[in-house]
């Protein structure tokens, strides 16, 4: 129970965390603003989500009447010959943006109708260029883009590296627009968006004695950016670690952070059905993972600290470098080729350091929350996603984050280590290193063979750095060396609070092993016991290798299969097979012919077909009968899938239609528009088709571990179907894992209880030769 004094620290903590977030939003919102980006401000982007349909309707509105019936004008018959490669999505999504960003700009002059319509034209003018190199040489394009087209570059300077690199190898020139064409094509566009919209509007501004026209936001759209931006700051508040345990959940009170200010928009189930009674069982859960205490590392904040100063790069830390510009040239202001050569090479250092900026985001979020935290015990709070998983609302210090996040987390409540515990202290070591795939005998030999390195890696991180940096985990393994080697080496601890991670192998398929009873399956996914791990990605590799092109199977092992094997069972479709076989041979140098890849994926898929019976017979199952109980339900007005798991978690699954158009511009990147539709508000049957088989099985793997928890009074975590504890914990933990999976499949075939639920017309496809009890002596049904 916390003190009023602890209570206080959590309430003020989170009123600076209200103060912080919205003092963030609006800065976001100035800078944008001074930078001329407004169309990226939370008001300018839902707002040209709303407006772009408008303008598009109205720019195919113009081009059906003009040109197709003959009714030019003077003015659009000179800028429709320059429209001609460019879609109607694209002149809206150009339009809407420069609008935006000059009508709210904070420049001097950024508003002045024809530096508006000027920047419109000109914009639109770049994407025809860049796209004129697209079509002569896409080849060179690609390559000049890859190696000059930095992403922290603007607009213009992409498109200035582009022209002047095409100039030196003599490409096909581009014919530049002249101004007063760009101004009338920009006017016109200028004038589609008023029209349709209603939002901005041309004001004659007194300058002395001169008027000038400006694009000002009429008074309507104001209160719209008004509105906007105050429902923002409602969400807007930042999302920190708690210092007291956070409030329980009750399916009529929300639990988690003290001030409602906070908890706005942190429902206990996200984008589920909020009326939903969920079970005793889940909400004990989600408690339960609540009251789990934390601290930092002081280990690893230590070496992180020394890194940050040092501007050293390790995997997912990744801090600031900030490269000091070049210095001037003496005779820079008489030296046109001295000028000309300083500013490219201050280009290019200002490019890097936008970049490096860019890309030390988290890792600066993560050191300011860990100077917050550092020398405290603190708390998360958790929700549900609609098929019952449990995620963390904080960003930034939790189970879920990144390799460096993960390894700065400690339970603060340590247990004491006994001489049977140091072998999950071993596992972790050569887990985190990248040995996840050895048997349980060879992770520990490896530990006892690099005994020398986990010392050093212990004793002298910076200096030894190399001996730890090129592990797979690389900061999660540098923690485990250094509790390893004062709980096992040094004896200098007797306790742990060190988190200790077991995986699911191929946990899509061994849930779906037990909805069939496949024991074939099983035996595959380390259901099974079995004298080392199963590798379900190796076996497909091997059974489709004599079936896939000939020139690749020298390059086919279990890297080729891995991804599509892992996502089949979600649903996933060849053509998702496609790309994931394509970039894996890609990987090791191999590009592969589109008739080759669609044998590759064949083959693959047949082979699971073969492998796996029972799953594949069940995936099919689902997706005939949901086909069918969502096109009976259209009829009748729509459709929400309900089932309710094992542990009494209620999944709501009502999936809409999305109509949304989508280009891929070469300027401003990929745009996207949806495209009202009488049929929007109606159930999506191609998305229950797709989702219901993978939201099946992440309900019940989220339910195993609900009902394993209830029997587990140590500290828990969990990261979708991962469990982490402390060594001291494991192997119970473990245990109960693997009985409750018994449990399960063995007292009830849930198979049917879920065509009961949904109302399938046929009998679900059970194997039946799988003994559950069996799964009590699997060594590697996590590893």
């Amino acid at each position: 129970m916390p003190t009023p004094f602890q209570i206080d620290q959590q309430v003020e903590l989170e009123r600076e965390a209200i103060s912080q977030g919205l003092k963030r939003l609006r800065s976001n919102i100035k800078q944008l603003e001074e930078k001329t980006y407004a169309s990226a401000t939370i008001y300018g982007v839902s707002s040209i989500d709303v407006l772009m349909p408008l303008v598009i309707a109205e720019i195919e509105d113009t081009f059906k009447n003009r040109v197709e019936r003959g009714h030019n004008g003077v003015a659009f018959k000179e800028i429709h010959q320059y429209l001609s490669d460019i879609e109607p999505l694209a002149l809206a999504a150009i339009g809407c943006k420069v609008t935006f960003d000059k009508a709210f700009g904070r420049k001097p002059d950024s508003n002045l109708v024809s530096n508006v319509t000027d920047a419109i034209g000109k914009a639109v003018e770049d994407e025809c260029h860049i796209r004129h190199y697209e079509k002569v040489c896409p080849g060179l394009l690609n390559t000049l883009k890859k190696n000059y087209w930095h992403e922290s570059a603007g607009t213009q300077q992409k498109v200035t590296v582009i022209r002047t690199l095409m100039q030196r190898y003599d490409v096909e020139h581009w014919d530049t627009w002249p101004r007063a064409v760009r101004v009338k094509l920009g006017g016109w566009l200028l004038d589609c968006i008023m029209k349709t919209s209603g939002w901005f509007t041309k004001y004659p501004d007194r300058r002395g004695k001169k008027v000038y026209n400006v694009v000002l936001p009429t008074p309507e759209f104001l209160e719209i950016k008004e509105k906007v931006t105050k429902e923002s700051e409602l969400f807007a508040p930042l999302a920190w670690p708690m210092l007291i345990e956070p409030n329980d959940w009750t399916n009529k009170r929300c639990g988690g952070y003290l001030l409602n200010e906070v908890m706005r928009g942190h429902p206990m189930v996200r984008r589920g059905d909020n009326a939903c009674i969920q079970g005793d069982t889940p909400i004990t859960f989600l408690n339960k993972i609540q009251k789990v205490g934390y601290k930092l590392n002081p280990f690893v904040v230590q070496v992180a600290e020394e890194l940050l100063n040092r501007g050293i790069e390790v995997g997912k830390f990744i801090p600031i470098v900030e490269i000091p510009l070049p210095p001037k040239p003496p005779d820079i202001a008489d030296n046109k080729d001295s000028r000309k050569a300083y500013r490219r090479a201050s280009a290019e250092v200002m490019n890097t350091n936008a970049n490096a900026f860019r890309r030390s985001c988290r890792t600066r979020m993560t050191m300011e929350a860990v100077k917050k935290f550092k020398g405290k015990e603190f708390f998360i709070p958790w929700s549900f996603d609609y098929r019952g998983r449990a995620y963390p609302i904080p960003a930034f210090l939790t189970p879920q984050d990144t390799d460096f996040g993960k390894s700065l987390l400690l339970f603060s409540e340590e247990g004491v280590l006994k001489p049977q515990h140091e072998q999950w202290l071993a596992f972790q070591v050569a887990t985190t290193y990248g040995r996840d795939k050895d048997t349980w005998d060879e992770r520990q030999e490896w530990v006892m063979s690099n005994l020398t390195l986990i010392s050093r890696v212990a004793n002298d991180p910076i200096r030894c750095r190399p001996d730890w940096e090129a592990a797979e985990e690389p900061w999660q393994f540098l923690a485990a060396c250094e509790a390893y080697y004062h709980c096992v080496l040094a004896h200098t601890r007797r306790t742990t609070g060190h988190m200790i991670a077991i995986d699911a192998t191929c946990s899509g398929l061994q849930i779906l092993a037990g909805l069939a009873a496949d024991q074939s399956t099983a035996q595959l996914v380390n259901v099974l016991p079995s004298d080392r791990p199963q590798d379900a990605y190796k076996v497909v590799a091997e059974l489709s290798k004599p079936h896939i092109p000939e020139r690749i199977r020298p390059y086919w092992d279990r890297k080729a299969t891995k991804r599509s094997v892992m996502t089949i069972p979600y649903n996933a479709k060849p053509f998702s097979n496609r790309t994931y076989i394509r970039d894996a041979l890609k990987e090791k140098g191999i590009e592969i012919e589109k008739d080759e890849l669609t044998q590759a994926v064949k083959a693959v898929r047949d082979a699971m077909d073969s492998i796996v019976p029972g799953p594949m017979a069940v995936m099919k199952w689902i997706e005939k009968e949901v086909g069918s109980i969502v096109k009976a339900g259209l009829k009748t007005g729509g459709v929400v899938l309900e089932w309710e798991t094992p542990s009494g978690f209620i999944v709501h699954q009502r999936l809409q239609k999305r109509n949304v158009q989508t280009l891929q511009l070469q300027l401003l990147g990929r745009c996207s528009v949806n495209i009202t539709t009488e049929d929007e508000n109606q159930v999506s049957l191609v998305r229950h088709k797709a989702a219901t088989a993978p939201n099946l099985i992440h309900s019940l793997d989220a339910s195993l571990l609900q009902m394993a928890s209830q029997k587990f009074s140590e500290p828990i975590a969990t990261i979708h179907d991962s469990v982490l504890t402390r060594a001291t914990d494991m192997t119970k933990l473990s245990e109960l894992v693997r009985e409750t999976y018994m449990d399960l499949f063995s007292n009830t075939d849930y198979l049917k209880d879920f065509a009961a639920a949904i109302g399938a017309e046929t009998e679900p496809p059970i194997i039946g030769d799988l003994e559950p009890s069996d799964v009590i002596e699997s060594t590697y049904f996590f590893c």
